[in-house]
């Protein structure tokens, strides 16, 4: 397989063959239909996968243009910057099942902040970058500025210099969007430690709260950047997780059709990544038809659910496609082959 230089999309291909395998399949061999036709896709990100080191392979997608634009909490926000400027500091514990309040009082007192298996050094994240992000914050009060919660993160990430890198920058997803200028929401940022701070200084009467522009505002904002994302093949939805990072997100379509009474593209694509089960009320683990009912998505759109761990999914499916962006035609001839041959299993 690796002389075709697609080994993870010819292992997906070969192995992925039933249950949440194929749904992942599917939801893989869609994608790349789509992007290769030259639509867009949208990310959320929901959870701690910043911390989970996702940008090893979500950086490489957005600079290879598989990824068009985010939503994402303030903590991955913020995590992702962490693990660039002190990932040396962090300390793991693959043992976390085990731990006793004891110990994490322990790891408490070590000024470690404990993300399941991993831990974020207050003093080397936290405490380093609030020496730069303040005194934006303070400037920008004193200017009357206002700008997005993640607009001063891009800043901030391209201004710090190398030799504040504990971290590959190459890993650094939001370097990478930063870089690219993707559009981006942070709904809810204000849910972060970042927002707590920022909540802090506010109350000190050292910064405006007005510096940083709403919820509200991001919405507006999203609907000029569906608007222009949805050009030609339209954009898909890829949701990691659940929560205000998809739900913020996805509402843009029947906001602008039913608040607006504008015409608009639905989403051209839903994938969910979450090991959230259906209940009753669970807005995380609706299934997709549900989001037909809300205007979100049609009939038609191409829809799937993996219910798996999306640290183990999702980098797979970026590294498949990152070898599909490299070999485009190799990759068709691969997935043209599983597809003649399902076509064959299914006449008989």
């Amino acid at each position: 397989m690796a002389k075709t230089g697609l080994p993870i999309l010819e292992f997906v291909a070969r192995n992925y063959q039933n249950f949440n395998s194929r749904a992942l399949r599917d939801a893989l061999f869609a994608y790349w239909d789509h992007v290769e036709a030259g639509g867009k896709m949208y990310w959320t990100l929901a959870g701690a996968m910043s911390s989970a080191q996702l940008g090893i392979t979500l950086a490489p997608a957005i600079r290879a243009g598989l990824i068009h634009g985010l939503s994402v909490t303030g903590a991955n926000l913020e995590e992702s910057l962490f693990r660039l400027v002190a990932n040396s500091g962090y300390k793991d514990f693959p043992d976390y099942r085990y731990l006793t309040k004891q110990d994490d009082t322990r790891i408490l007192d070590q000024r470690m902040r404990r993300v399941t298996d991993t831990s974020i050094p207050e003093d080397e994240a936290f405490r380093a970058v609030e020496k730069i992000l303040v005194p934006m914050w303070k400037q920008a009060s004193a200017n009357g500025e206002r700008r997005f919660w993640h607009e001063y993160f891009y800043e901030l990430v391209q201004k710090i210099g190398k030799k504040h890198y504990q971290g590959n920058p190459d890993d650094c997803w939001l370097l990478a969007a930063a870089k690219a200028n993707l559009p981006m929401v942070v709904p809810g940022h204000e849910d972060s430690t970042f927002g707590n701070i920022f909540a802090s200084h506010v109350k000190f009467g050292e910064c405006s709260a007005s510096i940083v522009k709403s919820g509200i505002e991001y919405m507006t904002q999203l609907y000029d950047d569906y608007k222009v994302l949805s050009k030609g093949k339209g954009v898909g939805f890829f949701q990691i997780g659940g929560g205000i990072a998809g739900d913020f997100p996805i509402c843009v379509v029947p906001s602008i059709k039913y608040d607006l009474e504008q015409r608009v593209k639905p989403w051209a694509y839903f994938c969910q990544i979450s090991d959230s089960t259906t209940s009753y009320g669970s807005y995380s683990g609706a299934t997709p038809n549900e989001k037909i009912t809300w205007d979100k998505l049609t009939e038609k759109t191409p829809m799937f659910v993996v219910e798996s761990d999306a640290t183990i999914v999702a980098p797979l499916v970026l590294t498949a496609l990152l070898e599909c962006k490299a070999s485009p035609k190799a990759a068709g001839a691969c997935i043209a082959r599983l597809r003649a041959a399902q076509k064959k299993t299914r006449a008989r």
